[in-house]
């Protein structure tokens, strides 16, 4: 067993040198960054998938601190709609990971990363569930810890409860310092790992701090509402043995040390953007993803022949109207075509482009295509957890 003690060591911002592929990586995802998004997918399209991702980023953040429901576990009860009542903790603490991402996205932008904001990031990830050891919650909610604490499996003893808000405040200081854009990224890296050392919560620090990150990253310009899709947590649930091992490797307090963490990270973070603005370009979209979707589904006897039909012609066309749909309902009157498309609607299959608007767009947030979506999304290796949904 890892005999842990406190060491303290300064905040401060570690420079790679100009040569190191870490100044090329901050370089590139710079350049992502300022990049203007453009792509052939239907916004409403896009949209959806991002929803998606946002749901399987708090599955893993939640599964890198041990909560083991699988993806396909989660799913159902998205589908099955139930009552917050009768929520399991497991489904429960994912939940609230993926409604704080939300608050995030809604807030970030009028607000400054301090300790109000971070407070209440915590209070929404442990919200309604019990605390050690019974559960993942926390007995005082948006609270720094009160106590001592020794992580397990760790060379590194947090620093006493008394010195937290110290350690907390010179954070804050430290990411909301105008030190010039060419430090953001590195800076958000530090950061990371900095919450994680201070360890300021009783529980929950690694569930806030990947939300903590997700805000820097919002902040910083890696927009998640004018097209892309930014999912961090991937970066560190693909395999929660690097993200440890990295972080201990920062816990040295060495400018190597320090610097081998904010490249892991930053590749990652590169690495999975650049995997997922494929989807911006809608003939990939279409071959590899949405298409066999469809397949998967009529396969599985969960849409009709004439519903696949109609989907595929949705996503052939990604803006249909009832015109667009006559050799499929050869025969029949305009009103009974406009009727099967309600039928679409009201299934969730396809959704109105616009309000009052007789123009539509596939939607597959439902318990006929939203299994299948999951599924191709994982055979090409665009999920950020590896198992079979």
């Amino acid at each position: 067993m890892l005999e842990s003690e406190f060491k303290h060591y300064p905040l401060n911002l570690v420079e790679p040198s100009f040569k190191s592929p870490l100044t090329d990586l901050i370089i590139e995802l710079d350049h992502l960054r300022k990049k203007k998004l453009s792509g052939s997918t239907h916004s409403l399209v896009f949209f959806q998938l991002k929803h998606i991702f946002h749901t399987l980023e708090s599955i893993g953040s939640a599964r890198i601190e041990g909560n083991n429901t699988t993806i396909a576990e989660y799913i159902e009860t998205k589908l099955e709609q139930q009552q917050k009542t009768n929520v399991p903790p497991s489904i429960k603490e994912i939940q609230n990971i993926e409604e704080t991402m939300a608050f995030i996205e809604e807030h970030i932008r009028d607000y400054p990363i301090n300790r109000l904001f971070v407070s209440e990031i915590h209070k929404r990830v442990v919200d309604g569930l019990l605390p050690p050891p019974a559960g993942e919650g926390d007995h005082t909610p948006g609270e720094y810890r009160k106590k001592n604490v020794i992580i397990a499996k760790s060379a590194h003893r947090p620093p006493e409860s008394v010195k937290i808000d110290d350690y907390m405040n010179e954070l804050f200081e430290f990411i909301n310092n105008h030190d010039g854009a060419k430090y953001s990224l590195l800076k958000t890296a530090i950061a990371h790992h900095r919450f994680v050392w201070i360890h300021p919560f009783t529980n929950g620090n690694g569930r806030t701090v990947r939300l903590f990150t997700y805000a820097m990253l919002v902040k910083l310009g890696f927009n998640v509402d004018v097209g892309r899709i930014l999912n961090p947590t991937a970066v560190f649930c693909s395999s929660r043995e690097n993200y440890y091992t990295y972080l201990s490797q920062a816990d040295t307090a060495t400018d190597e040390g320090i610097l081998s963490w904010c490249e892991y990270m930053l590749r990652g973070l590169k690495d999975e953007i650049e995997k997922i603005d494929k989807l911006l370009d809608y003939e990939f979209l279409k071959k590899e993803i949405l298409l066999p979707t469809i397949d998967y589904s009529i396969e599985r006897q969960y849409i009709t022949d004439i519903e696949s039909k109609v989907l595929k012609q949705a996503i052939q066309k990604q803006v249909i109207q009832a015109s667009d749909l006559k050799d499929i309902f050869k025969g029949k009157m305009d009103a009974e075509v406009s009727r099967q498309i309600k039928k679409l609607i009201d299934k969730k299959m396809l959704q109105p482009e616009k309000e009052k608007t007789r123009k539509y767009v596939i939607r597959f947030d439902n318990n006929y295509l939203l299994r299948g979506i999951i599924k191709t999304l994982g055979e090409k290796k665009f999920l950020p957890i590896k198992e079979n949904a």
